[in-house]
């Protein structure tokens, strides 16, 4: 099967090679895919995306009338293509549901004991010979009340490493976890969790439901000074609300992998650029913030399972078998 994959790294390149085998012609693109850059598909039975890549209805109807069968999502995420236009014009989408949920949990533990301890601030310090410890104090997380959001496969191994850090893990999903209430995590309803939570972490999916989940009116119901983390998504979090209770103090920290307009930022090397995004720009300016570019999911383990994932989907559809994977 021909399969143009888009939005591609170097890292992406290696690790699908490595399990192709020779199976599929594989030709990558650097360029993200979108309604401008869709008719280099032509000719192509497949096309891998990112989460990075714009796959909406003009950019589905290209793609259908070049050919193409099925996108293949090499993340979890579906948001960015448009479901009903594929349906419509009868082009199945697949995706990685699960890669290494603890890649990303431990990641949005690494975001709170940074943001908390400040070893990057220190880390810079000591570089200048700097062994000042002014204005690096942090807190124990032992006996603290964390909040998760999303109780799936990430939220769940990030509450298990909370529960062994001796914080208290109060959790919201619209599903409740078993196997979590019979480990002591209480489920709570989400104003609950605003109320009393020190910590909050966001692992649920982006839906309609759930865009900007944190606005105004979530930061106002919040312990003031709670730090919040967000590894999944970045429409999660109004942007231009979670700035508002930065400098009211009403939040304390924010520790974000994801941002909403992340597409025209992350994965790319734009140090010899003026940004254009000022929301991005402020958050920066924040002591108390920290953001990392999208590399929640960026270990070794991550990248080999989701490259395991793509070559089974693109086989199971070339061949006729059942897809497990199919986003419907």
């Amino acid at each position: 099967m021909k399969v143009a994959i888009f939005s591609t790294k170097s890292y992406d390149k290696e690790y699908l090679d490595n399990y192709n085998n020779e199976v599929h012609q594989l030709s990558y693109f650097e360029t993200a895919l979108n309604v401008d850059t869709a008719s280099l598909a032509l000719g192509f039975d497949a096309v891998c995306v990112f989460v990075s890549d714009k796959v909406d209805r003009k950019t589905i109807e290209i793609l259908a009338k070049n050919g193409v069968k099925l996108i293949d999502l090499r993340c979890a995420g579906f948001n960015n293509v448009d479901l009903e236009a594929a349906k419509e014009y009868q082009i199945k989408v697949l995706r990685v549901p699960a890669y290494s949920p603890q890649s990303v949990a431990e990641h949005a533990v690494a975001l709170i004991l940074t943001l908390n301890r400040k070893t990057h601030k220190a880390y810079n310090r000591v570089r200048e010979s700097n062994f000042s410890l002014e204005n690096l104090m942090g807190f124990n997380l032992y006996g603290k009340t964390v909040g998760v959001i999303g109780t799936g496969k990430i939220g769940s191994a990030f509450s298990k490493i909370m529960l062994g850090f001796g914080c208290k893990v109060l959790a919201y999903d619209i599903f409740e976890n078993a196997v979590l209430k019979e480990k002591g995590i209480e489920y709570k309803s989400l104003d609950e969790i605003l109320a009393v939570a020190d910590i909050i972490s966001l692992h649920c999916p982006l839906t309609p439901d759930t865009h900007h989940l944190f606005n105004k009116m979530a930061f106002d119901k919040i312990k003031k000074g709670a730090m919040l983390i967000n590894t999944s998504r970045g429409g999660l979090i109004n942007t231009s609300d979670a700035i508002d209770a930065l400098k009211h103090g009403q939040l304390g920290y924010l520790g974000i992998d994801v941002y909403e307009q992340e597409e025209n930022l992350f994965f790319k090397d734009l140090s010899g650029s003026l940004i254009q995004d000022d929301l991005i720009e402020r958050l920066i300016s924040f002591h108390n913030v920290l953001i990392t570019p999208h590399q929640g999911f960026f270990t070794h383990e991550a990248l080999t399972q989701i490259a395991l994932t793509t070559m089974k989907n693109f086989t199971d559809f070339e061949n006729g078998l059942p897809l497990e994977n199919e986003v419907k």
